[in-house]
């Protein structure tokens, strides 16, 4: 393995925590991996890994070596492309919420493909907040507002949201003309997995916004099962439109208290901020960018 090779097995080792994930990541026997850094170290001539049976950390030495191979790294990429006139090549990781890679980034695959086709994606899904460092994962398209934390963020749109009930559901709890009437109802909450809290029906009522608590008859944590319960009329609910527009056009699900919708939220991608970004992850945070409509 030659020392750039020795790099990425270092670099992946550190984000990764662990020998054998890293091993996994990149096609490589653990043995191997193993007397591969134990070479680098005696090459340096410092300790670069604490080891425990739990975890491998980086030390303060390893650690200001891993930052200069990440530059070094993105460097040779960049400049290998930029003579041989090659376009970007290599693997993407990309963790995104489900219902978003659905409806936005596979139906669009085809062309990012086309347009980069020595690149592979990797791509997770899940409502979580992974660690995009230990998990490595260089990048995470989220959907909502973003707590604060060391990431950079990329704003990509702003997806608008409506109340929504089932023509059944109304016929029991009849149609609301106005907040007040309310009163009453029921929703089906949405629990995230990460926080482990439901977020409240909120109404932007002129420049302020207003959260309601209505009673919640069913709460889940799955975005299909919230979904189907609304449609089977266990409830309301708010969803981005989006996610809604082929029900409401079937008229399995209808807009309630249009006058009053919720606040849009944002769709961001996000990355480390102490990763160089390499180019085939710049091309394909620059992809994102484009293929997010305002809706």
């Amino acid at each position: 393995m030659d020392r750039l090779d020795a790099m990425r097995l270092y670099v992946r080792i550190v984000e990764r925590g662990s020998f054998t994930a890293a091993s996994t990541d990149l096609g490589v026997p653990r043995s191997t991996s193993t007397q591969v850094i134990n070479k680098l170290e005696k090459q340096l001539g410092v300790r670069l890994l604490q080891r425990s049976t739990r975890k491998v950390k980086a030390t303060l030495d390893g650690e200001l070596y891993y930052q200069r191979c990440l530059s070094i790294l993105a460097d040779v990429e960049e400049a290998e492309g930029a003579f041989k006139g090659s376009l970007p090549k290599g693997e993407v990781r990309v963790d995104v919420q489900g219902t978003i890679a659905r409806h936005f980034v596979l139906p669009r695959l085809p062309d990012f493909f086309e347009r980069y086709p020595d690149i592979t994606l990797v791509m997770s899904e899940g409502d979580r907040w992974v660690d995009l460092v230990q998990e490595g994962v260089d990048c995470a398209i989220r959907y909502g507002k973003l707590a604060d934390s060391e990431l950079i963020a990329r704003h990509l749109t702003m997806l608008k949201r409506l109340t929504c009930a089932s023509p059944q559901y109304l016929q029991q709890y009849g149609w609301p003309s106005s907040l007040e009437e309310l009163e009453g109802h029921r929703v089906v909450a949405l629990r995230s997995i990460t926080s482990g809290k439901s977020t409240p029906l909120s109404f932007c009522i002129g420049d302020r916004i207003e959260a309601l608590e209505v009673p919640a008859r069913l709460t889940v944590t799955g975005t299909e099962s919230y979904l189907d319960s609304v449609k089977l009329g266990l409830g309301l609910a708010q969803f981005p439109k989006f996610h809604v527009e082929k029900e409401l056009e079937a008229g399995s699900l209808v807009e309630i208290l249009p006058d009053f919708r919720p606040p849009s939220e944002p769709v961001s991608v996000v990355f480390t901020q102490n990763r160089f970004l390499s180019p085939r992850v710049r091309v394909f945070v620059k992809w994102l960018a484009e293929i997010f409509p305002d809706k």
